[in-house]
């Protein structure tokens, strides 16, 4: 039995591991595979740490795990501290925390423990390990908790943030920049519509930032079309500044300077526009104390010889007429002298405010220094006025001066100029209205044009004037007609008024001579008055004793046409004298009607109204559009002599026929004046127009010889009283 036993030992060993051997062989393959898996999970845990690694460090962001039990932290990428498992308490980083920003920190993470926030979110400075503070943005969250759901664990990021705060608070600088600026300040977007103001544009606006969001760009006061040219500029040129006159929050208009500036992305594509609005009110009051500072004299406040120059330049530039009269006081040295420079210089005040009051609305005076003067009369060369003003600052200089118990008689002597006929540059007017001055102090308290010829030429002008008054008040001007005749009938058809001035002295002065002075003085206008009275009141007569009903044609001068209440100024004269309008034509002529197109056409359809005939004067010599011409309301087109004398060339006669076929496509009627020979009345008979006038039928005559005339022309006598004479008056 016992060496059964003993036989049966190591069979029972040998079968042991038979078995462990097979259940080895059967499960190796098995253990070699979870080997391996254990193996690549390994290897994919090292490369995902290492990529994982890689990412915080490409972000730059700091890892961080916490222990919240044993207070380890465990920080990746870590740039704050050399010594990561050395950071404890609450929260682990306190120590390196900014003192003013640790209490925001510990509320937000307590916050978070609390189960009031998903995240604990907070931004606060760090000090790094060479001393110096950074603003990082903290973020993390629980991760684990216990069983009794206290937290065990926390993770998160730490970013630098340390340049996004700089640009903030650059950007909040700016901001705080733009809200505290005086100047209004609106942004727009780029299709110009308002994004954002500042408190100044509503202080000079009013109203409230709501009520200007989202409304496209406008300025108050101005057309859309002008609107819409500034933000075409401002897009072409990236910036824009002009002058405006805005109205501020009391309603007071402002002079305000609008600068536009255009605001590109780093594209280059445009995202904005910034417009400012500058208040020039107080650098304009500025610069007007300045000029008057640079400008006035400080003795008399009178404009200074530096403005003299540059507004004398101003009337040269813009070529208008003006005349110059410089005053120099006689002998003011001795004043000087014996009663001191302050009593002097008093008195030159005192001459300066006497003076000043006697200049006219567009007259200005002048201290040129020491005791010169000038007086610059614009827009006049009425020799009558500039006389009369020069006498006036004469006698004005003349009386005497009250001063420090003194009794002080002053003279002047004067010299003139007139632009441009005795100069055309500021410096040149004044040299010689200095040497008209220089003669006239031989005088001795008197007036002196610049030269012998320029004097003689104002005299007799000056006697025009006076003979012209004197005429209008004796009624020495009378109204001679001339016929006009139809030229297919040969019978009469109208006629026109001409002016004479006959003086019982003189004799007749010739139109050429005082209608150009009359026209400067203003005088025309009574002359014409005097004209269409008589006129009216003649062919009254005629009509009423069966001789004439046609039309009389009378001159309108541009002055006339020019007067406000010219309408009420005819319907009295036609009233007067019981005429109908009917009877009247008024000849026009074509640069007066061209000076003001559009409110010539109004006046003209006034007259049109009342059934008065309109003709056009002087045609194809001035510089008629035919695009008015068709606007205004013409009944007739005069044909000027210069064409009619022309006809004898191909030219002049195709000149005419044009005038002619122009007349007719607007339905108007012809009239060919200053006709003295039979061949232009054939002419004109072939060119189809209807009516002439000229001394081929009749000079121009007296009443009587006129009704003489119609008298003729009722009995069919002899058709005219040709003058032997072929000369124009």
């Amino acid at each position: 039995m016992a060496s059964a036993v003993e036989l049966e030992g190591p069979l029972h060993s040998d079968m042991l591991l038979l078995i462990a051997l097979s259940l080895i062989a059967m499960f190796l393959p098995y253990l070699l595979f979870v080997i391996y898996k254990l193996r690549r999970s390994r290897k994919q845990l090292r490369l995902s740490e290492k990529r994982l690694k890689s990412t915080v460090e490409g972000s730059g962001d700091t890892l961080w795990d916490w222990d919240i039990t044993t207070g380890e932290v465990i920080r990746i990428n870590d740039k704050y501290t050399s010594d990561s498992k050395t950071l404890t308490g609450f929260p682990p980083n306190k120590r390196l925390i900014h003192p003013h920003d640790l209490a925001k920190v510990e509320h937000l993470l307590k916050k978070h423990f609390a189960e009031q926030s998903a995240f604990f979110e907070a931004s606060y400075r760090i000090k790094d390990t060479l001393g110096n503070w950074h603003w990082v943005l903290d973020r993390g969250k629980i991760i684990e908790k216990d069983n009794n759901l206290n937290p065990t664990r926390m993770a998160g990021t730490v970013r630098d943030i340390s340049l996004l705060k700089s640009t903030e608070a650059r950007l909040n600088l700016f901001a705080k920049c733009v809200e505290s600026l005086t100047d209004a300040i609106a942004i727009y977007d780029k299709n110009f519509v308002l994004v954002d103001v500042n408190p100044s544009f509503l202080t000079l606006f009013g109203g409230s930032r709501e009520q200007y969001l989202n409304k496209p760009f406008s300025l108050a006061g101005y057309e859309e079309r002008f609107v819409d040219k500034v933000k075409l500029a401002a897009s072409k040129n990236q910036h824009f500044q002009q002058e405006v006159k805005l109205r501020n929050t009391e309603r007071v208009l402002l002079p305000i300077e609008l600068t536009i500036d255009e605001i590109k992305n780093e594209q280059q594509h445009v995202t904005n526009y910034v417009v400012v609005y500058s208040n020039l009110s107080e650098r304009k009051k500025a610069q007007a104390q300045l000029h008057n500072l640079s400008n006035r004299d400080r003795t008399t406040s009178l404009p200074n010889r530096n403005l003299f120059f540059t507004d004398l330049q101003k009337l040269v530039k813009e070529k208008e007429h003006h005349a110059l009269l410089v005053f120099d006081l006689d002998n003011f040295k001795k004043i000087n002298d014996s009663l001191g420079h302050q009593l002097g210089d008093s008195l030159l005040a005192k001459l300066a405010m006497r003076l000043n009051k006697l200049t006219r609305d567009n007259d200005t005076f002048y201290r040129l220094g020491g005791d010169e003067f000038a007086l610059v009369m614009s827009d006049t060369n009425d020799i009558h006025v500039i006389t009369r003003m020069a006498k006036q600052f004469l006698a004005a200089i003349a009386t005497p001066f009250k001063m420090a118990g003194h009794e002080l008689v002053i003279t002047s002597s004067v010299g003139i100029v007139l632009y441009p006929e005795d100069g055309h540059t500021p410096e040149s007017l004044l040299k010689n209205a200095d040497t008209a001055m220089y003669h006239a102090k031989k005088k001795g308290n008197s007036y002196l044009f610049f030269n012998d010829t320029m004097n003689r030429q104002a005299v007799k002008r000056l006697q025009i004037e006076n003979l012209m008054r004197f005429g209008l008040k004796e009624n020495h001007f009378e109204v001679y007609y001339q016929p006009k005749m139809n030229i297919r009938t040969g019978k009469l058809t109208g006629m026109e008024a001409l002016v004479r001035f006959i003086t019982p002295k003189k004799g007749i002065i010739s139109p050429g001579v005082f209608i150009p002075i009359a026209e400067e003085t203003g005088q025309i206008i009574e002359i014409g008055e005097v004209v269409l009275n008589k006129a009216c009141k003649d062919v009254k007569q005629w009509i009423d004793d069966g001789l004439f009903s046609g039309r009389v044609a009378v001159n309108l001068s541009a002055k006339q046409f020019s007067l406000p209440d010219l309408t009420s100024r005819i319907d009295v004269i036609l009233q007067k004298n019981a005429l109908p309008s009917y009877f009247l034509e008024l000849e026009i002529t074509e640069g007066t009607v061209m000076d003001d197109p559009q409110d010539a056409i109004s006046i003209m359809r006034s007259l049109s109204a009342r059934g008065i005939h309109l003709a056009m004067d002087d045609f194809g010599t001035g510089y008629s559009s035919l695009a008015y011409l068709k606007q205004f309301p013409l009944n007739t087109l005069k044909v000027d002599k210069a064409f009619i004398d022309d006809m004898t060339t191909e030219r002049g006669r195709n000149m005419v026929d044009s005038i002619v076929t122009i007349a007719h496509n607007l339905d108007l009627h012809v009239v060919a004046e200053g006709v003295e020979q039979g061949e232009q009345v054939n002419i004109l008979k072939q060119l189809k127009c209807e009516t002439v006038q000229g001394y081929y039928y009749s000079k121009p005559l007296s009443k009587d010889e006129f009704t003489e005339f119609l008298v003729q022309q009722q009995n069919k006598s002899a058709p005219s009283l040709i003058s032997a004479s072929k000369i124009v008056v």
